[in-house]
């Protein structure tokens, strides 16, 4: 192992002198009633078919539905000669075998090649109207030096690269980097604390790191390289951190201070179709992350058909979506997607309340936004503050309106599109997950005139056959609700787990053999559409972010004083769930209830993120169980919603009185919270 390099200054200067370039601005006279267009011309073979003969073709004959259409929209460095080789079953998934293609061309050099002059990204920084145009020439070539700095550094094909920054520019330029040269990255979300770093470095062997010397959010400065330098510590096969300069403050540095003095030009490594692209940690029921592999040309092509045909993107728009790249909607609809179809696309670094309540609008209105793409977190959190915040700004470039991360509620949806689209933008409310790549449940595509139901996803996308389920048994019928599971494999799907396939398969394809199970309960309507509804395992979603229970736990339990806890999801006005922790204490006189609460809310923050710290703890003296041992979480969740009047079959517990004392204990709890306030 060689010594750390500590830091090699891609310096922000480089950004700072990118000239200012006008972005075209579609108006509400250039897009009519602003009704989208929606006659699929997924390539010049399929011209002219409808979405009911499209939907039908690529459910019942994929192999040649993807296969004309990937010849056309992605550029080969040699064909593939096989469209797909899958077992649902055992979780073998493989497209456009054969093929060599790099993604960092198809989302950049064949732009180059036709307008390089286009612009690429928008990065509306923290400091409001100091937004940074970026073209496609210039993207390229910022790409190219940070893969030369990359490759100079002995970072090459299939080494696994983290990336620990906020929203920039750079941290395109850094994903774009790796996928040039055949490097794996995996993005990790700027807020998570240098433990979850570390595991998440650990496990995929990280050769290197790159970040910035701190954030900017919400007016805030927030130090990333320290928290980067407390992760590697422990990381050995960390070689190199890359740093860039987002602010001018000082950062510690080390002995190697290297420059951004590399060549432009930087040749495209030929990566197989099946080759790690990225990977990506997410939450499930268990406490341990799970890296999920995206592979280089089925990922590249759905998420590029996705964003053009959920959301009716046109040539000359300018897409603006709101998630950070730490997230899976960051990568398919900040990045990969928008850049594969050559669109101008928004890289939002600030909040959605700083330094007002208008500050989205105020950026539809300046930088002419045609979509956008939002969490429902943020329209609750929105809707909250009086509609002057946004009638005071300009929205008639929108177009689109879009929801991700988690089911919207009515409320939030007839806000979104009733005071934000001024009634006059469909409402696409998208379901998909870190493992599907790409948008599979949505309002559009659809038949020209097909209607929008409030807050249902709806319809699936091409290729997606969802199905509904119920102890192994396909529900045929309509007006009726299952376990959601999709039905065969689509070429944007996640390939496996990294370093475990078995974990992989037992996930997803064994409670349902011979479909993928997405963990998502579903209602399909009397009409055929699809309304999600909601989490069937022990994960809760926060702010539209998924996160396990047991990874809550797993912290919790850590704490001397603490020999058992239990995480539950409670509802939430904005953020729709929070989690809500019971605990179990040592039997110790000498013990301060409240100090350890606050160990047990700073332990959290420290082992995974501030947004995982539980709203609510309680402290119970014992957990309901059943005679296996096994904690009764149904009633935990039940007393947390107080609904106790209902507390279903309680037979199987091993100890029935324990459900009265946590009864009782909350009621104690909320008593003395009421007095409080």
């Amino acid at each position: 192992r060689s010594e750390p390099i500590d830091g090699v200054g891609l310096q922000i200067i480089l950004l700072n002198s990118i000239k200012h370039v006008h972005c075209h601005r579609r108006t509400v006279s250039s897009i009519g009633d602003r009704k989208t267009n929606l006659t699929p011309n997924l390539c010049a073979h399929l011209a002219g078919r409808s979405y009911k003969e499209l939907y039908q073709m690529s459910v019942k004959d994929p192999d040649t539905f993807w296969g004309l259409i990937a010849k056309e929209r992605l550029t080969w460095s040699k064909p593939f000669d096989q469209v797909s080789d899958c077992d649902i079953t055992s979780g073998k998934i493989s497209w456009f075998l054969g093929g060599q293609l790099n993604v960092s061309v198809n989302c950049l050099d064949v732009h180059v090649a036709k307008h390089p002059d286009r612009v690429a990204l928008i990065w509306e920084r923290d400091e409001p109207a100091t937004e940074i145009k970026v073209t496609y020439r210039e993207l390229l070539e910022i790409t190219c030096r940070l893969a030369n700095t990359l490759k100079r550094h002995g970072i090459n094909k299939g080494d696994r690269v983290a990336i620990y920054m906020s929203v920039s520019p750079i941290a395109v330029a850094a994903m774009l980097a790796c996928a040039r040269i055949g490097a794996v990255h995996t993005v990790v979300f700027a807020g998570f604390s240098s433990e979850a770093l570390a595991g998440r470095i650990l496990d995929a062997q990280c050769k290197a790191v790159i970040t910035c010397n701190q954030g900017v959010r919400g007016g805030r400065l927030i130090d990333l390289k320290p928290t980067v330098d407390t992760a590697v510590k422990n990381c050995p096969s960390v070689q190199h951190v890359f740093v860039a300069q987002r602010t001018t403050n000082p950062t510690p540095m080390g002995k190697v201070d290297i420059l951004l003095e590399e060549s432009a030009e930087c040749p495209p490594e030929p990566m197989e179709s099946e080759d790690m692209l990225f990977m990506l940690y997410t939450s499930g029921s268990t406490g341990q992350p799970k890296g999920i592999v995206h592979t280089q040309a089925g990922y590249l092509l759905y998420s590029a058909l996705t964003h053009q045909y959920v959301f009716d993107y046109q040539p000359g728009d300018v897409f603006g979506c709101v998630a950070d790249i730490g997230w899976v909607t960051g990568h398919s609809y900040v990045v990969y997607g928008p850049l594969c179809n050559g669109a101008t696309t928004v890289l939002f670094e600030s909040t959605p309340v700083y330094p007002d309540p208008g500050r989205y609008w105020e950026t539809v209105q300046r930088l002419g936004i045609n979509q956008f793409y939002g969490a429902p977190t943020a329209i609750r959190l929105l809707l909250k503050y009086d509609k002057s915040w946004v009638k005071k700004y300009d929205r008639s470039s929108l177009k689109t309106l879009g929801s991700v991360g988690e089911p919207i509620n009515h409320e939030a949806w007839e806000w979104f599109y009733n005071v934000v689209g001024d009634g006059q933008c469909p409402l696409v409310d998208t379901w998909w997950q870190t493992e599907t790549g790409g948008v599979c449940i949505a309002p559009r595509p659809a038949e020209e005139g097909a209607e929008i139901v409030p807050a249902m996803a709806m319809r699936p996308f091409f290729g997606i056959k969802p199905v509904l389920m119920e102890e192994k048994v396909i529900h045929l019928w309509n007006d009726v609700s299952g376990a959601l599971c999709i039905a065969q494999p689509w070429p944007g799907m996640a390939r496996t787990i990294f370093g475990d396939h078995k974990r992989f398969v037992d996930a997803y394809f064994k409670p349902y053999p011979g479909h993928y199970f997405t963990g998502d309960g579903a209602y399909r309507s009397k009409e055929g559409y699809y309304q999600i509804t909601g989490r069937m395992d022990d994960v809760i979603n926060i702010s539209g972010h998924r996160l396990g229970t047991a990874e809550i736990e797993d912290a919790l339990d850590e704490h001397p004083a603490v020999p058992e806890t239990a995480v539950i999801g409670v509802s939430h006005d904005v953020k729709g769930e929070v989690p809500f922790a019971f605990v179990v204490l040592k039997e110790d006189p000498s013990l301060n209830q409240a100090s350890v609460v606050k160990e047990l809310r700073d332990m959290v923050a420290t082992k995974i993120a501030k947004y995982a710290v539980p709203d609510h703890f309680l402290i119970v003296k014992r957990l309901p169980k059943t005679r296996s041992g096994k904690i009764m979480r149904r009633i935990l969740r039940k007393v947390a919603m107080e609904q106790t009047e209902d507390l279903g079959d309680v037979s199987t517990l091993d100890d029935p009185s324990v459900v009265t004392e946590v009864i009782e204990a909350y009621a104690q709890s909320k008593s003395v919270t009421s007095k409080k306030k």
